[in-house]
């Protein structure tokens, strides 16, 4: 059983601070966006071949949130792990202390993040290969099978449409050799396009944000130290912790293997986070005589 430390709070500092910062960066990313300037492209975790990509960005993409553009999309981002955060990691902070709670909360964001980018990595690379063997063959057919099989219909993105474009003109005139066209249009759609000073982002420059991957590590934590401790599912149904982190594990792999279309939800960094939790845990009470408790 884990006991709580002398003097144990509701609201602990560690936690109170993290709460208290990602929400003023949320708010930053709203202000600042309003001229233009999106946070998440200097600060948000991004794909090495990126654009935008930079190595603190393993750090910094912790405290960013949805989208300065999205309000509703980024206050739902940024109450869920903050909730989450203050339920679960108070009462770890609690016993741990606020110097080991804050080793362990990073810790596990970084270990997502790496996870994260791990996965998208060999994502990325899949489609990079794919248009390898199209630029080989670059025949309407071929095309027509890269889109189907590669690109995510979004018509907001100018660099998607302009694949559209090219798909309609080409299937309404066969005759017609496109190929050094789609093959710049696939190339800007993946790595971006500077026109006339204006840049447009690729799908290799999307940003991933968000604590969640360290607040995944911080419930698995609750879970493993507190495992028979009911929490009340919508309030009323009890339901042990263990069973609660074992679902949303199942649910996070289930779904991050599935990667169903319009889900732009880090299932894996979410993954990542809860495995770096069972390893430090297991280090920490390897390493401690008395065990983590």
């Amino acid at each position: 059983m884990a006991s709580f430390r002398p003097g144990a709070q509701t609201l602990p500092p560690v936690v109170k601070n993290l709460i208290i910062i990602n929400t003023i960066v949320a708010l930053a990313q709203y202000v600042i966006g309003k001229f233009g300037i999106d946070m998440a492209d200097y600060f948000g975790l991004h794909y090495w071949k990126s654009h935008y990509a930079h190595f603190w960005q393993y750090f910094t993409h912790m405290f960013l949130h949805g989208s300065y553009n999205d309000v509703n999309l980024t206050i739902m981002h940024l109450f869920s792990n903050m909730f989450a955060l203050f339920m679960f990691g108070s009462w770890l902070e609690n016993v741990w202390g606020p110097k080991k709670f804050l080793t362990f909360y990073i810790i596990c964001g970084l270990g997502a993040a790496v996870m994260h980018m791990g996965v998208v990595g060999y994502e990325f690379h899949t489609i990079e290969n794919a248009f390898h063997v199209f630029q080989q063959s670059p025949t309407l057919d071929h095309y027509n099978l890269f889109l189907q099989q590669q690109v995510r219909a979004d018509p907001s993105n100018p660099l998607f449409m302009q694949l559209v474009d090219i798909k309609n003109v080409w299937n309404n005139n066969p005759s017609q050799n496109l190929a050094n066209e789609s093959i710049a249009a696939i190339n800007h759609y993946l790595t971006g396009f500077n026109y006339q000073g204006v840049y447009f982002p690729g799908v290799f420059d999307e940003a991933t944000v968000g604590a969640s991957g360290a607040v995944f590590g911080v419930l698995f934590a609750f879970g493993y130290m507190f495992p028979n401790t009911l929490l009340y599912l919508y309030f009323l149904v009890p339901i042990k912790a263990k069973y609660i982190v074992a679902a949303y594990a199942v649910f996070e792999l289930f779904s991050g293997i599935r990667n169903s279309a319009g889900d732009n939800v880090a299932h894996f960094a979410h993954i990542g986070g809860m495995l770096v939790a069972y390893i430090l845990l297991l280090i920490w009470k390897r390493n401690s005589k008395r065990g983590i408790y």
